[in-house]
C-alpha cells in the first residue's frame, strides 16, 4: 500500500499530513508574498495552485494580490466541502476545484504553483504532471513576456546560498525519507533540467532559496 493510499484510507493520518503542510505554507508563504519576491507574481492575473492542501498557500498569495484569481486544485477528499472552506477564508479571489493532476486536466491559468510536489515522484510521474502544469499555462501576454509560466518551490540539492548556511545535510535527509516512504527523491539542478526539458519546457531560473529548498520559475 502506497503513503497517498493509506491517507485516503485513514482519514486521521490524511488531516495529520495536511496539517502539518498547512503549517510548512505559512512559514514558506511569509517569503513568497514580501518584496523580494514581487518580480514573481509580476504581470500574472491567475494562478493555480496545483496539490494546494487546504488552501493556505493560495491564501495568502491571493490576499497579498487582491487582483490575482487564485484557485486550488486538489483531491476532493482533501477538502471535501470546498464551499465552506472557501467561506471560512473569506477571500473573494480564491476557489477550490476538486481533481486529480495525473487523471484530469489541470485549470488554466497565468502561473502554476508546485510547492513540495515534485520530490514525492519518481521522474516518470514529474514529467507527466509538469506535462500536465505546461499545457495548462495561459500565453503570455502584452509587455510580460514571462508572466506565464510554472513556479516551483522544492530543494536543489547543492543550491544553498553562500550566507544562508550549508543545509546539504538537511537535503540529504530528506532525499532519504522521500525515497523511504514515497518511491519520491530530492534532486540536483541537472536532475531538475533534465525533467523539465523532458516536459518540453523552454528554460528555467531559479529565483532564490528558502533555506534548503528553492523557488524556481519554469518557461513553457
Amino acid at each position: 500500500m502506497s503513503f497517498w493510499d493509506a491517507m485516503a484510507r485513514e482519514p486521521s493520518l490524511m488531516q495529520t499530513f495536511y496539517g502539518a503542510m498547512s503549517g510548512d505554507s505559512k512559514l514558506v508563504a511569509r517569503v513568497l508574498v514580501s518584496d523580494c519576491c514581487k518580480e514573481l507574481f509580476r504581470g500574472v492575473g491567475s494562478l493555480v495552485d496545483v496539490g494546494g492542501g487546504t488552501g493556505t498557500m493560495a491564501a495568502a498569495i491571493a490576499r497579498a494580490y487582491p487582483d490575482i484569481n487564485c484557485t486550488v486544485f486538489e483531491l476532493p477528499q482533501v477538502v471535501p466541502d470546498s464551499q465552506d472552506q472557501e467561506a471560512i477564508i473569506g477571500l473573494p479571489n480564491l476557489q477550490f476545484l476538486g481533481g486529480n493532476m495525473f487523471q484530469e486536466n489541470i485549470p488554466h491559468g497565468d502561473a502554476l504553483l508546485l510547492k513540495w510536489v515534485l520530490h514525492n515522484w519518481d521522474d516518470d510521474n514529474c514529467v507527466k504532471i509538469l506535462k500536465k502544469c505546461r499545457e495548462a499555462v495561459l500565453p503570455s501576454h502584452g509587455s510580460n513576456a514571462k508572466s506565464g509560466k510554472v513556479i516551483l518551490i522544492d530543494m536543489v540539492v547543492g543550491n544553498n546560498q553562500p550566507k544562508g548556511g550549508d543545509f546539504s545535510q538537511v537535503q540529504l535527509c530528506s532525499d532519504l525519507l522521500m525515497m523511504c516512504l514515497l518511491n519520491g527523491k530530492e534532486r540536483t539542478e541537472t536532475e531538475l533540467n533534465n525533467l523539465l526539458m523532458a516536459a518540453g519546457f523552454s528554460g528555467y531560473k531559479i529565483v532564490r532559496a528558502i533555506g534548503p529548498r528553492s523557488i524556481i520559475e519554469a518557461y513553457p
